[in-house]
């Protein structure tokens, strides 16, 4: 069972994570969602096509003009508070690496802290115990906050995931967080190449054997750019080919930009995989 703020889902069930990103300079949409109005329409959109955990985040993940503690607080806080107002069932998350940041948007009615980069501060798995909040987990192959990957090498990709990954996860467990609220994210693109990310992918199941949820965030991203050679806008059916394959691994969780084709994508896979009944079933039966 997982259990995020007031939701609870079932072992097998997946879930959608939707991003809004409260930056000026994303890599995807180029700050459309950095003013309020767009952002929280974003989320109503989100919500209303099926996802069940809103991402929030003040820091575009790549290299960029230097954002500093107060600034992603001032981006981030005050969002927090008016999603939690507006939808009081959603699960709110926040995708920092900064524990006093994390401790901001807790006091405003964040569920879950999604600490992309690793664990770089050991303060904020401390801030998630504290507030009794979520907390992911992330392999980030020990790279610095908003720094590219360059030759970086690993005797075994998958094994530095599960030996970092695992290990944040029980550390947050020994300091509190709920055991049903840690997810582990192999994150992808985050200190790898595109091979190395390929590879997560398809040993995913190995860190679904480990017991702990398995949170993916593969929506649009460099690895599947660079596999089909196509630029930020044409990544959508590169991302959901490898959604499916995550959700065939038993993946749980899934943090995307377009909610509605990823509903669609997990939908089928569930059914294939006999845990879902068709939506209708008409076909043979007139």
């Amino acid at each position: 069972m997982l259990r995020l703020g007031r939701r609870e889902f079932d072992t097998h069930e997946p879930v959608i994570m939707a991003i809004v990103n409260r930056t000026p300079d994303s890599f995807y949409d180029q700050g459309a969602t950095f003013r309020d109005e767009p952002a929280l329409a974003r989320v109503e959109q989100a919500v209303a096509e099926g996802a069940a955990i809103i991402d929030i985040g003040g820091v575009k993940a790549g290299p960029g003009e230097d954002v500093t503690a107060e600034e992603e607080a001032r981006r981030t806080v005050g969002f927090v508070a008016e999603v939690r107002r507006r939808f009081p069932d959603v699960v709110i998350s926040v995708d920092t690496w900064r524990a006093s940041v994390g401790a901001a948007v807790c006091e405003a009615g964040a569920d879950l802290l999604n600490d992309a980069w690793g664990g770089v501060d050991p303060g904020l798995a401390e801030v998630a115990a504290r507030y009794g909040v979520g907390l992911v987990c992330t392999h980030a192959g020990g790279a610095e906050p908003r720094t590219r990957p360059h030759r970086v090498t690993y005797d075994d990709v998958m094994a530095d995931i599960l030996r970092v990954t695992v290990g944040l996860a029980e550390r947050a467990l020994g300091l509190g967080v709920p055991r049903e609220s840690i997810l582990i994210d192999p994150g992808h693109d985050f200190g790898k190449n595109t091979r190395h990310s390929l590879e997560a992918t398809r040993r995913l199941g190995e860190m679904v054997e480990t017991g702990w949820p398995v949170l993916v965030s593969l929506s649009n991203k460099d690895f599947v750019g660079e596999t089909l050679d196509k630029p930020v806008k044409e990544r959508v059916v590169g991302t959901l080919a490898t959604t499916a394959v995550s959700a065939w691994l038993g993946a749980q969780v899934y943090r995307v930009h377009e909610v509605a084709e990823t509903r669609q994508v997990l939908d089928m896979v569930a059914s294939i995989a006999g845990r879902r009944p068709p939506a209708v079933a008409r076909r043979g039966l007139a």
